[in-house]
């Protein structure tokens, strides 16, 4: 096992570890910004180093500046968390280069993985249902021509990373040329790759994933799905499980899809395979994120299982944790994400101080988060502050939960998303 294990990531997920780390009995050292010098990550880690200044190209997307972190302070592991360099094929790298492990799949499936129309061509040959597509695309016209031959409305997305960045739906071809050019754009400067590649939209699909671990003896599993249809920019706002969608016989198939996905890669960790659903019950695989997932808490909920722990058992070499059967999926759990936004203002980004900060409480409630009063929320990363997650027995015990916790946790000092999502879940349709 690991003696010391350097986070590479802020906020909540960097917690998160740190929290893993210590039942482990593992050493933390938190990387981060200058911006994030009164985190908590920074003030509970066993040590921290500062590797640059707030905006994230100079910090935490600075390989170099990561790789020497953890070598000044004898680190032997690396954790990115999730966002940031989590798919980074190029840190992976630079971890076997300099003897550190790197707590994620290897670099050659981060390559693979990592870009999406490399990805979608290798399941296609492997027998996955793909949604149809191009290949990554830099000349408008050709896209135009590709866009015209797949049928409008299409899907405009990056070739690498996630999160929804890079990505935007052009419903006709007059629409097209800007779409294109503003989803290229995003794509250079959220991934350093202005690659994209286009998708047939399927209209109003749910957006269905699967949890996979596999560890380096040769062993895949799934644990079960989570449902994350409710988005905003194509980002997740709302997940939970299981999926009130699925059918047992179609989450069987859907199961068996994701396992053979992984399988077919000699997948190694944590990693998520996302689906589309379409009305006819049709499932089409989009892409395989190979890192821990912001909504991996309602999975940890709902099978007893830490999956930061098994990330780190697994990277150690050591086999999965469960036994051989895929564990059984018990309640429900929903997740909503709580941002610093203005939803009804378009989900106006609203950095700022908080001045007060009251967490929810009660039966089935658990929040992760970094927040406390008097913490400065910073205008240069992304908005997500706390992740409510609350259980129940059934799905409409849980949303009745849901709704009491949403009414107790007070954030004030900025915009947050909390009324948004207390209307959600009052609406009929949800």
């Amino acid at each position: 096992m690991f003696k010391k294990i350097l986070i590479a990531n802020r906020g909540e997920i960097a917690l998160r570890i740190i929290y893993a780390c210590r039942e482990l009995g593992i050493q933390t050292v938190v990387a981060h910004s200058q911006a994030d010098e009164h985190s908590l990550p920074v003030r509970f880690a066993d040590q921290e180093v500062c590797i640059g200044p707030a905006r994230s190209r100079d910090s935490y997307l600075n390989v170099p500046a990561i790789i020497t972190a953890a070598e000044i302070t004898g680190a032997d592991a690396i954790h990115p968390g999730y966002g940031f360099l989590s798919e980074s094929a190029y840190l992976a790298e630079a971890c076997d280069a300099c003897r550190i492990t790197f707590i994620g799949p290897p670099a050659d499936v981060l390559r693979l993985l990592g870009d999406k129309s490399r990805a979608r061509r290798a399941m296609r040959k492997a027998g996955l249902p793909v949604i149809p597509g191009t290949e990554s695309l830099k000349d408008v016209k050709a896209a135009r021509r590709a866009a015209r031959r797949l049928g409008y409305p299409v899907m405009i997305k990056a070739s690498s990373g996630g999160g929804g960045k890079g990505m935007r739906i052009a419903p006709d071809a007059a629409s097209f040329a800007n779409m294109f050019q503003a989803a290229q754009t995003e794509a250079g400067a959220a991934f350093s790759d202005p690659d994209v590649y286009l998708e047939k939209c399927i209209v109003e699909p749910k957006h269905v994933e699967f949890q996979v671990f596999g560890d380096q003896y040769g062993r895949v599993v799934h644990l079960g799905e989570r449902d994350c249809s409710i988005q905003r920019r194509h980002q997740k706002l709302i997940e939970e499980a299981p999926s009130p969608v699925l059918t047992p016989e179609l989450r069987e198939k859907m199961g068996e899809a994701a396992v053979k996905v992984a399988k077919g890669i000699d997948y190694v960790g944590a990693g998520t395979v996302e689906f589309l659903v379409d009305s006819d019950g049709s499932f089409y695989f989009i892409e395989m994120n190979t890192r821990i997932q912001v909504e991996h808490p309602v999975t940890e909920v709902t099978t007893g299982l830490d999956l930061v722990k098994e990330q780190i058992h697994v990277a150690a070499g050591e086999p999965l944790s469960f036994p051989s059967e895929i564990p059984q999926v018990r309640g429900h759990a929903i997740e909503f994400r709580v941002n610093a936004e203005d939803a009804f203002r378009n989900f106006a980004p609203c950095p700022g101080p908080i001045t007060t900060f009251h967490p929810p409480g009660g039966p089935g409630v658990r929040l992760d988060t970094h927040l406390y009063s008097g913490y400065q929320v910073p205008p240069q990363y992304d908005s997500l502050l706390a992740k409510l997650i609350v259980s129940g027995r059934d799905r409409d015990e849980t949303i009745v939960r849901a709704r009491h916790a949403l009414e107790s946790f007070v954030i004030e000092g900025i915009k947050t998303t909390i009324p948004f999502l207390h209307e959600i879940t009052q609406n009929d349709e949800f």
